[in-house]
C-alpha cells in the first residue's frame, strides 16, 4: 500500500489519473483546518483513480479549496465542454462532485456547501439522520440561508435532496463508481460520522470529528476498527483520513471530542490488533482537522514531530496541504 503524492505545487511529476484505473483513489485537500480559518476548513474531494466523478467528504470549504487547487495546476486536464459558460472551477463543483458526505453540522465543515448552494447544481448530500436535521434546521431554513433543500421550511427550492443513512448500511452514491457506509462518531457528545468510502475492491475511511472512545466513554472507533479491520488485513483500505487537531499537551478534558498524538497512537495501536498485527505498515493516515493558532507558530510541525516519534507501526503519516492531489493506492 503506498501514497503516491502529486504535489503540483512543488513542481512533482504529476500521474495521468487515466492511466490508472482501478488502482485506488484521488484525493484532493479542498480543506486541510479545523477552527478558525475561513477559507481552509475541513473538505476532501474523493474519485476513484481514473474517474472524474467525485463525492467531497466535508464541505468546510469548497470554491476556495477549489480555487486554490486550480491554481496549483490540478485541473490542468479539465475540460469545459464547449458551449458552457463555466470556469474550469464552475465545473469541477457542478459537474465532477456529485455530491457530499457531511460528517456533522458544525460550521466548519458546512460553510463551503452553504455558501456556494446558490451557483451549485443538483445533488444529493448524505448524512445520519440526527445531521440532516441539524442541515435543514439550523442553515437552509429561510433565517440563515434560503432552503435549497427538499425537505423542511417552506418554499424547498429542492437543489438538494437530502439523504438520510443508517448507520452501517452501504449506500450507492449517485453519479459515481463509489458507494459509502456511515459509521457514527462522538464528538463530545454531538453525534459525527465516519465513512467507508468504497469502489471496487478499494476503500479509504474518511472521519468527521471524534474524540478519544477512553475519554467520551463509547467505543464508536473501536466499533470501526472490528468493521474495517479485514480490509485492512488484505490491504483493501488505501487510506485513513483522521482528525488530530492538538498537540499531545492538550489536556483530557479540554479536548472538546477531539484526538491529539498521543490519542492517535493509542487508537491505531487498536486497529493493528483487531487487523492481527503488524498490519499498518505503510498505510497513509492523512492528519486531518489540525487546528489553526492565531501565533507565529502553527502546530503542523510539532504535531508531524509527535506522530512520528510515536510511530511504532510505520504508518505513513501525511499532513495535508491545501489544492494538493493526493494519489492512495
Amino acid at each position: 500500500m503506498r501514497l503516491i503524492a502529486s504535489l503540483v505545487s512543488m513542481s512533482m511529476l504529476l500521474i495521468p489519473t487515466a492511466a490508472l484505473s482501478g488502482q485506488g483513489f484521488d484525493v484532493i485537500v479542498l480543506g486541510a483546518l479545523g477552527g478558525i480559518q475561513d477559507g481552509n476548513l475541513s473538505a476532501y474531494l474523493i474519485r476513484p483513480r481514473g474517474d472524474r466523478n467525485a463525492v467531497a467528504c466535508d464541505a468546510g470549504s469548497l470554491v476556495n479549496g477549489l480555487k486554490v487547487a486550480h491554481d496549483k495546476g490540478v485541473f490542468r486536464d479539465v475540460k469545459v465542454p464547449e458551449g458552457s459558460t463555466d470556469s474550469v472551477i464552475g465545473h469541477v463543483l457542478k459537474s465532477e462532485i456529485k455530491g457530499y458526505l457531511i460528517s456533522h453540522a458544525h460550521l466548519d465543515h458546512v460553510q463551503g456547501l452553504v455558501i456556494a448552494s446558490p451557483d451549485d447544481s443538483s445533488k444529493t448530500i448524505y448524512s445520519l439522520p440526527s445531521v440532516s436535521a441539524e442541515i435543514e434546521q439550523t442553515y437552509f431554513n429561510w433565517k440563515a440561508w434560503p432552503n435549497m433543500l427538499d425537505r423542511g421550511q417552506q418554499p424547498q427550492l429542492k437543489k438538494y435532496h437530502l439523504e438520510d443513512l443508517k448507520p452501517g448500511e452501504t449506500k450507492e452514491l449517485a453519479g459515481t463508481k463509489m458507494s459509502a457506509a456511515p459509521f457514527p462518531l462522538n464528538h463530545a457528545g454531538a453525534e459525527s460520522t465516519a465513512f467507508l468510502i468504497e469502489s471496487g475492491d478499494d476503500a479509504i475511511l474518511c472521519f468527521g470529528d471524534t474524540g478519544p472512545d477512553e475519554v467520551q466513554k463509547a467505543s464508536n472507533i473501536q466499533d470501526i476498527w472490528k468493521a474495517v479491520a479485514d480490509k485492512v488485513k488484505q490491504r483493501k483500505l488505501k487510506a485513513i483520513i483522521l482528525e488530530v487537531s492538538y498537540t499531545s499537551d492538550r489536556p483530557d478534558h479540554l479536548l472538546f471530542g477531539h484526538l491529539t498524538p498521543k490519542w492517535t497512537h493509542r487508537t491505531l495501536r487498536l486497529l493493528d490488533q483487531e487487523a492481527g498485527g503488524h498490519a499498518l505498515n505503510g498505510l497513509p493516515v492523512v492528519v486531518s482537522h489540525i487546528k489553526y493558532s492565531l501565533t507565529d507558530e502553527q502546530p503542523q510541525e510539532a504535531i508531524r514531530k509527535e506522530l512520528e516519534a510515536g510511530n511504532d507501526l510505520g504508518v505513513q503519516f501525511v499532513i495535508p496541504e491545501q489544492g494538493v492531489l493526493y494519489h492512495f493506492q
